[in-house]
This record gives C-alpha cells, sequence and structure tokens, in this order.
C-alpha cells in the first residue's frame, strides 16, 4: 500500500471515531452532547454571606472575580466554547487549559500553574434505568474563586449546595481550598453508591447461575458488566493518582488544614479503587461460572442418555439374539419361552437399575 493510500485510510478512520489532529491551544468540543445552552450556576459565600445566581449569560460571572468571598461557578454545557474561552481568557486561564476542559477524551489529572489548580475527573453516577451515566468535569481552584465544568445538567453536588445555603459544617468558615476538596468528596462518595449498584449486579447473576435460572441472554448482561467495570476503572485509578499529588503539592492555594482532609479522601478512594479491583475479578469470572454451569448440565444430560443406553444395550442383545432365523434354535421349541425372554429382560432391567441407584448413578 503506498503512502498516499495509508494516509487517506488514516484519516477515514479519525472521522470514523470522532478523532480530529487540532492545534494545541484550539477550544474545539470533543465530546457527544451537542447542542446543549451553556448555563452557569453562581453561589458567592462567606461565613456571615450567600448569594446564589443562575444565568445563561456568562458575563454575569464576571463581576464576582476580586471580591471578598469565596466563589464557585458551575459551568453546564460545554458545546459553547465561545462562551467558555470569554470565561478562561477573563480568569486568565491558559489555552491548553480551555483546550481540555472541553475535550471530555481526558483521563482525569492535575496540572499545577502559578495561581491555579487545574483537575479533571469523572462523575459517575446510574440512571433510574440502572445505566451508568460517565461524565467530564473540570476544577479550576484559585485564590478564592473554584470553576466546575460539567458536560449537562445534573450532578452529585446537592448535598454540597444545601450546606452551603444553610450554613452546616464547616465549608462557610473556610477557603475556596476546602471547597474543591468538598467536591471530590462529593464525586468519591457517590463512586460507593455506584460500586453498591455493581456489587448487586454480579450479586443477581450469581444467584441466577447458582440456582439456574439464568435467562439465555446472560452472556450479554456479563459483557456489559464488564464494560461498565472498565469504565469506572479508567475514572477511579487515575483519580487515586490525582487525590495523591493534591496531598503533596507544595502550592498556597490548599491550606495545610485542608490538606488533613485530602489525605483522609486519599483513603476513601482507595478504598473505593480496591472494591473495584475485586469486582473486576468478580466479573471476569462470571463467564467462567457460566461456562461451568452450561458443561455441568451437559454431563447431566450426558449421564441419562449413558445410563438409558446401558440398560438397553443388553435388552437389545437378548432380542437380537432370539430375532435371528436360525431353524435349529432349541428354544424357539419351548412352550413358554416367549415369557422367559419376557422375565428375563424385565430382571435384567430392574437389575441395572438397583444398581445403579446403589451406586448412586441415579436418584
Amino acid at each position: 500500500m503506498s503512502a498516499t493510500k495509508k494516509r487517506k485510510s488514516t484519516s477515514k478512520i479519525a472521522i470514523k471515531y470522532g478523532i480530529k489532529n487540532q492545534v494545541p491551544g484550539e477550544v474545539a468540543y470533543v465530546g457527544k452532547k451537542k447542542g446543549l445552552e451553556t448555563k452557569l450556576e453562581i453561589i458567592d459565600y462567606g461565613a456571615d454571606h450567600y448569594k446564589s445566581l443562575v444565568s445563561e449569560n456568562i458575563r454575569d460571572a464576571f463581576k464576582f472575580k476580586g471580591t471578598d468571598h469565596v466563589t464557585w461557578i458551575n459551568i453546564n454545557g460545554l458545546n459553547n466554547t465561545e462562551e467558555i474561552e470569554k470565561l478562561g481568557d477573563h480568569y486568565h486561564l491558559h489555552p491548553l487549559i480551555q483546550e481540555d476542559i472541553v475535550s471530555t477524551h481526558q483521563r482525569p489529572k492535575m496540572d499545577e500553574y502559578d495561581n491555579y489548580l487545574f483537575v479533571v475527573f469523572k462523575m459517575l453516577h446510574y440512571s433510574e434505568e440502572e445505566e451508568l451515566i460517565y461524565e467530564h468535569v473540570s476544577l479550576v481552584l484559585g485564590k478564592d474563586y473554584v470553576l466546575t465544568f460539567q458536560e449537562a445538567d445534573g450532578d452529585v453536588f446537592d448535598g454540597l449546595r444545601e450546606r452551603l445555603e444553610k450554613s452546616k459544617g464547616r465549608v462557610r468558615s473556610y477557603g475556596a481550598d476546602y471547597l474543591m476538596f468538598a467536591l471530590l468528596d462529593a464525586i468519591v462518595d457517590n463512586y460507593f453508591s455506584v460500586i453498591e449498584v455493581l456489587s448487586q449486579k454480579i450479586e443477581n447473576i450469581e444467584d441466577q447461575l447458582f440456582e439456574d435460572r439464568a435467562t439465555e441472554d446472560v452472556t450479554y448482561v456479563i459483557q456489559d458488566l464488564k464494560k461498565e467495570i472498565l469504565k469506572i476503572r479508567r475514572a477511579i485509578i487515575p483519580l487515586r493518582e490525582v487525590i495523591n499529588r493534591l496531598e503533596k503539592v507544595e502550592t498556597d492555594l490548599i491550606q495545610d488544614r485542608t490538606t488533613n482532609y485530602i489525605r483522609d479522601l486519599y483513603d476513601h478512594i482507595i478504598q473505593v479503587s480496591e472494591s473495584v479491583d475485586l469486582y473486576r475479578e468478580m466479573v471476569w469470572g462470571l463467564m467462567d461460572m457460566y461456562m461451568t454451569t452450561i458443561s455441568n448440565k451437559m454431563n447431566e444430560i450426558m449421564k441419562v442418555l449413558t445410563i438409558m443406553a446401558s440398560i438397553f444395550i443388553p435388552l437389545t442383545f437378548m432380542a437380537g439374539i432370539y430375532g435371528m432365523n436360525f431353524e435349529f434354535m432349541p428354544e424357539l421349541k419351548y412352550k413358554y419361552g416367549y415369557f422367559v425372554l419376557w422375565g428375563l429382560m424385565i430382571l435384567v432391567f430392574f437389575g441395572l437399575l438397583f444398581y445403579f441407584r446403589r451406586k448412586k448413578w441415579i436418584k
């Protein structure tokens, strides 16, 4: 194949899978949730101050920069890249950061800059139909602000919003670094809910296999579970590295008291990670369990057929002997030969049944 044909083939594959060789720093949305309106949720708070605002105009967030309070700006919808660029330029975010914000294929990571930290992570939760939702979320931590960028509406931060509004806990008394911790803590806590649902799915399939209640599509269900567990691992394993770096990073943006909470968060993500690895092994073992169940069923069928054949082989032999048309067979002239043969066959039949039952080959 010529170099030109190879390039054309590679280009077709890239187009098919949505891969674009873009200029570094170019803000181009890479994802499936297009056509969504960009919405802002702004929460400006302090120990004795709270203000909440929902808007569709990105410029409404500009006036909160440089206030004496902590500001959380949550942006829903990443497809409107022009609005993302406006907000990024206003907060002096590096072009590569803006590119990563709208690129949903980014793995969880942390980048450290002079005036802010940039964190990428994945938000996981199950829908009412128990379908795994896998959403890209970015976070920027500044001195007195936190910016979060979500792919679409719906998140796991409602508990945090309630604590901010009603001044529960210590979040209103601490700085932006604690808000970042609280957001990550909500993400990790929800991971526990995700693996709990995953655990229940695995247990249900195991019960079906053990109790011989598995349906014909169980192999597809197991395959879907494999895909889910791989998605969950892709979100959790890199985030473990991110939280570990946050605990050790040397920056004025994170205070020592918050580092203690991040250390506890690291313990939680380790626990989640170990649980996911355990369930991964269980999921991979489900197919082996299913094949073992199928093999056992086949063995039971072959056992029944073998026993039936073992019973009828001697009967067939006896019937074959006396079915031959030789002239000089003394039993053929015997008056009660027919009934004697039937008696012998019945005796052999029940004798073999008794023998097989005694050997516990049949119940």
